[in-house]
């Protein structure tokens, strides 16, 4: 299955307007006999920036999975209504043997474009997440923060109109994961793409989303979905706001209610 798999006629069909992602009575089954979701909904409109959180397990990842078409719902249906989407995972997952430009171009060079292209697009991404000037570099003299940024970059080449982002900094210290939050929000406001975040950090998810979606324990459903309103473009000192530690708060209260 790939990322076009997601969307077919039928379901793009029933996509209402202005809405880029749609689960619709989305369950989970695995064969192991795990239910990881039930009866899910949720819409998420254009230019939207929606983070999910929720206990482990509770099915996260699985639908950020089936929204990139690497996992079919065992009930509903989940539709994009584009198929320019970029996936960005934990880790990185870039080829050791491949320089940084190398490594970026590499969806392009997937796609068989052609070579000045490609070239041109991956030099515009890697400026893009300030990693100019590290292009000849190998992914092992590279920090944790300068390889998400690479996987960022690469990305970035297709200029997708949607982004799924799994703990993408899930596994960075904690001064660089402030950073990458910054960096991410900064590349938000520039593209305008519609983006879906799954995260264990709570004060992440109000730092970076205009909608956080609490999820319940397995099977996961929708326990809270809670607008988020603090204005773009948001600056570190936010997190000292009242309003952004009373939202924290709220999300801790729900999750520890599910």
């Amino acid at each position: 299955m790939n990322l076009i798999d997601t969307v077919n006629d039928a379901d793009a069909r029933h996509l209402t307007k202005g809405v880029m992602i749609s689960a619709s009575g989305v369950s989970k089954q695995f064969d192991s006999g795990t239910i990881a979701l039930a009866d899910v909904d949720l819409d998420i409109a254009r230019g939207d920036f929606v983070a999910i959180v929720g206990p482990s397990g509770c099915g996260k990842s699985t639908l950020l999975r089936m929204a990139a078409g690497l996992e079919a719902p065992t009930t509903g249906s989940v539709a994009l209504a584009t198929d320019s989407v970029g996936v960005i995972f934990q880790e990185p997952t870039l080829l050791p043997w491949r320089s940084v430009q190398a490594n970026v171009e590499l969806c392009a060079e997937i796609a068989r474009e052609p070579r000045s292209e490609r070239r041109a697009r991956a030099a515009a991404a890697i400026d893009a997440v300030g990693l100019a000037g590290f292009e000849k570099q190998l992914p092992r003299t590279l920090s944790g923060g300068m390889k998400m940024r690479v996987s960022l970059a690469r990305m970035l080449t297709k200029e997708p109109e949607v982004m799924l982002l799994d703990e993408p900094f899930g596994a960075l210290d904690e001064m660089t994961r402030l950073d990458m939050q910054a960096e991410l929000l900064r590349l938000y406001g520039d593209r305008g793409f519609t983006a879906l975040f799954i995260t264990h950090s709570m004060s992440e998810a109000v730092f970076l989303a205009n909608r956080v979606i609490v999820m319940s324990a397995r099977p996961g459903r929708i326990a809270a979905d809670i607008r988020i309103d603090l204005p773009y473009p948001r600056q570190p000192e936010v997190r000292f706001d009242p309003t952004f530690t009373s939202y924290v708060a709220t999300i801790s209260e729900t999750l520890r209610g599910v």
